[in-house]
């Protein structure tokens, strides 16, 4: 199987939608191809459909016997490209640090940083009882080991 051809197939598909974005391509040995695409605004099924066929109508099964999977990331999967934070503003996030964890609202997103809100109780300054606190943590990309949208029914 040529990798560098599946590549470029792969990238031009992707050029005729500015909003989608590989997040891996992945060869198996037994011949089978898995493109895991996302887009800024999700992905629809059609999109998936059309990547498939501009691949595979562009590779030779006279040559080569290959089988041929495009899909969207599942929504317990890590986030791994940063572009994948816009579409998830507004979402409770689970991020990992190499030295703490944090659970949070995610309310903005730069080429640097991601921000996180939260509501959290604490003992009062004075007296017994515990009040509730509005806490903001702003999270650098470059330290972010893992990050997950929180499921929540």
């Amino acid at each position: 199987m040529d990798q560098t051809l599946v590549k470029k197939l792969v990238d031009e598909a992707l050029s005729e939608n500015s909003s989608l974005f590989l997040i891996e391509l992945n060869f198996g040995s037994d011949g089978s191809i898995k493109i895991t695409v996302d887009g800024d605004q999700g992905v629809p099924l059609s999109e998936c459909i059309r990547i498939s066929r501009h691949v595979e109508h562009n590779l030779d099964r006279e040559n080569e016997d290959f089988s041929l999977e495009v899909t969207t990331p599942n929504i317990t999967d890590p986030i791994t490209d940063n572009r994948q934070y816009n579409k998830n503003i507004e979402r409770t996030l689970q991020v990992k640090t190499a030295e703490e964890k944090f659970e949070g609202k995610l309310i903005a997103v730069t080429d640097k940083e991601i921000i996180l809100f939260w509501k959290a109780r604490e003992p009062k300054p004075i007296g017994k009882g515990k009040i509730t606190v509005e806490k903001r943590q702003s999270i650098p990309l470059s330290e972010i080991k893992e990050a997950k949208v929180k499921i929540i029914f």
